[in-house]
């Protein structure tokens, strides 16, 4: 369509509006400028300007000083607070070392004279003048009666150092032959306790010289602590102890590394791997003394900066950094404490040092304050001016609009009318503007729209069908998959078995099976393999094939899955591997022999005692390397006992808080049902992992396997 061109529409919309309000500004500003340069401008700029700038001057100055200063008194801090927690520790070590060489004097003895024994049913009539000796598992009084006369002379030793050592909680002894000689005198050790098989019996017997270990839950009820050990030997007497001191982890935080700097500073340790020592409320929370136990590893935070700190303290580096945290930029002053290789860092937030230099700014923005109110005390005598200013410039620019508005806003409605066609659905349509400027030239990009908008709508189509099609055969893909767990759970006498898969909102990679050995003898199994999706399910297709072929007939528990192992290492090429937990279940002879790959462990809850024993075995996820040695063990299953195999699906199902399910709700929920039938377990199980969830989605399969001694 061809329309006549005013003079005006020759120029571009911006020439137009600058044309329209040039006129209206140089009037404005000639008659207001005079009035308000003189009353405000002059006033406001020099007063606030040179406030502000001597304000954020003195500021910048005081934050840059404060900043230095206090970098060189938390360093210098940090070194002093490390040389003397370096001091206790070596103290401790010291007192260890004599305590040892009395040791050896008393083994040197050839006789002793026979002491009192109290066992923890016997309370001596002060507990800070005797020791108390427990007996691991299998051992008998009888036979090591002898060795026992020789640990209970350690009392006068341990005695005199407790005494004169606050920071220790105790000492004790434990022996080759699995006595314990603890001082002082005290009850509540676990019958099931074992000092052969803790951390700093075992850590001190290989290396042969003083051990401090990582921190971990004491078995007398003191919560969280770390043991200065060290071994001492009499071939002669074919006896091997190992003496221990107890330095509990609040004696640490409030005693040794306390340094209390401003109202949120705090210090904590790292041993020479990284883990977390000691640090303000550090506790074992609901943990029991035979669950392990993790501080956390600084090495592999997700901060980068707080892991370098970590690297250069466990490097035995000092220095200080600042390192932005969760909570705000913080400065670490960090030292080594060189006897025991482990590093003490002290942490201040950026802002407590920074204080004055912000409180000198608070009273700089106050008195700029004051000086604007002054300013416009000043403005408001020249406000009634700018109205009556105002009020003429707006008829002026109303008179103006008038003459521009055939020119610009005509084109606008064309716009607006292809534009509502558009919205409606018809894409055909398209608008025709010759306005000579931009609104022409947003006509074509508009009708440009519309043409790119018609093929997109096409593309969507196809884009939408090919969508449906893939979510047809992740459908299939689950059914596929669900088609390779066990139809049924065997018919096994005097046992009450039962499993369930419940998948995720994708394929996975958990499964289950029932694995016929010989008479009486079934291969059971429980596996998840790590990642989701359409891998995971064909990885779990292949690891199930591959365990199922190994185990099939095959009376050897380790064998066969180490046999597994090669195959999926052979087959597998793609980096995944499956974590497993297998058992062969002797159905006459109620015993069940078994090995983990790297999976949960199962609970087994004991009928007679009561207590639950965790199946625990060495071993590695399969897939991960080729050859493996696998752990294998037995244990003997009697009437009434129940044992409870799972994936982390149900341990790690989260409710609305970020909060685990964990594993202490499902043994408490297994120990609540125990009456029930296998069926009904897995049942109640499901439902409370559901409830617990809330409504949040699940991320993982949930499998379980409950089998019932009957």
């Amino acid at each position: 369509m061809n329309q006549k061109r005013n003079k005006l529409g020759k120029f571009s919309i911006r020439t137009k509006l600058l044309m329209a309000f040039l006129g209206l500004s140089l009037v404005a500003l000639i008659v207001l400028g005079f009035v308000a340069l003189n009353g405000i401008a002059t006033l406001n700029n020099y007063s606030l300007q040179n406030s502000q700038t001597l304000g954020e001057n003195a500021v910048a100055d005081s934050t840059v000083a404060l900043a230095k200063q206090a970098e060189e008194y938390l360093l210098r801090l940090a070194l002093d607070q490390a040389d003397i927690s370096n001091n206790i520790f070596e103290q401790v070590e010291a007192e260890m070392k004599i305590t040892a060489q009395l040791a050896q004097t008393i083994l040197a003895s050839s006789t002793l004279d026979s002491k009192t024994l109290y066992s923890q049913q016997q309370r001596p009539p002060n507990i800070y003048d005797a020791t108390v000796y427990v007996l691991a598992p299998k051992v008998e009084l009888d036979n090591v009666s002898n060795e026992l006369n020789y640990t209970s002379h350690m009392e006068d030793a341990f005695k005199s150092i407790h005494k004169n050592n606050p920071l220790l909680t105790q000492l004790y002894i434990g022996t080759e032959s699995g006595i314990l000689q603890l001082y002082p005198w005290s009850t509540g050790i676990n019958t099931s306790y074992d000092p052969r098989l803790r951390d700093w019996y075992i850590n001190a017997k290989q290396t042969g010289e003083i051990y401090w270990s990582e921190p971990y839950i004491d078995a007398g009820g003191h919560g969280l602590m770390v043991t200065c050990s060290i071994p001492v030997s009499s071939p002669q007497k074919g006896f091997f102890w190992v003496i221990g001191a107890d330095v509990t982890i609040q004696t640490i935080n409030q005693k040794i590394i306390n340094t209390q700097i401003g109202e949120l500073g705090y210090a904590f340790l790292l041993d020479n791997k990284g883990n977390v020592i000691a640090r303000p409320e550090l506790s074992s929370e609901d943990k029991k003394w035979d669950e392990s136990f993790e501080t956390g590893n600084m090495l592999l935070s997700d901060n980068p900066a707080l892991a370098a700190i970590a690297k250069n303290m466990t490097e035995g580096k000092k220095g200080i950094t600042m390192c932005s945290l969760s909570d705000g930029d913080k400065y670490i002053a960090y030292a080594p404490l060189n006897n025991t290789k482990w590093s003490m860092a002290i942490v201040l937030p950026v802002e407590e040092i920074i204080a004055p230099a912000l409180n000198t700014q608070s009273k700089i923005n106050e008195y700029t304050d004051e000086t604007s109110t002054i300013i416009n005390l000043e403005a408001e005598k020249v406000r009634n001016t700018y109205l009556i200013l105002f009020i003429i410039i707006i008829f002026m620019v109303a008179a103006t609009s008038l003459l521009l508005a055939r020119t610009i806003v005509n084109p606008i409605t064309t716009l607006i009318k292809g534009a509502k066609a558009l919205g409606s659905g018809d894409l055909d349509s398209r608008v025709h503007i010759n306005s000579g400027d931009e609104l022409e030239t947003l006509a074509g990009s508009f009708n440009k729209m519309a043409d790119d908008l018609q093929e997109y709508m096409v593309e969507l189509q196809r884009t939408t069908a090919e969508k449906t099609r893939l979510i047809k055969e992740l459908e299939i893909a689950k059914g596929i998959q669900r088609s390779f767990l066990p139809e049924k759970e065997p018919d096994i006498s005097g046992i009450d078995i039962a499993a369930s898969n419940v998948a995720a909102t994708e394929v996975g990679g958990d499964f289950y099976d029932f694995i016929p050995i010989a008479k009486d003898q079934w291969g059971l199994t429980i596996a998840d393999v790590a990642g989701k999706g359409v891998p995971a399910a064909l990885f779990m297709a292949l690891s199930r094939t591959l365990v199922r072929a190994s185990t099939t007939g095959n009376p050897n528990v380790s064998e066969s899955i180490e046999k597994a192992n090669e195959l999926i290492c052979a087959d597998a090429k793609t980096g995944m591997f499956v974590t497993l937990f297998y058992a062969i279940l002797d159905a006459k002879k109620k015993r069940l022999r078994y090995v983990n790959a790297g999976h949960n462990p199962p609970l087994l809850l004991k009928q007679q005692k009561g207590n639950t024993v965790l199946l625990k075995a060495k071993g590695i996820a399969l897939g991960v390397i080729e050859n493996i040695e696998l752990e294998e063990e037995e244990i003997q299953l009697e009437k009434g006992d129940l044992i409870t195999l799972f994936t982390d699906g149900v341990t790690e199902a989260i409710n609305q808080k970020e909060e685990q399910f964990g594993q202490q709700r499902l043994l408490t929920l297994i120990e609540e049902n125990r009456g029930l039938s296998a069926c009904e377990i897995i049942s109640k199980i499901e439902a409370e992992v559901t409830a617990f969830s809330g409504g949040q989605p699940q991320f993982d399969d949930i499998t379980l396997m409950i089998i019932k001694i009957e």
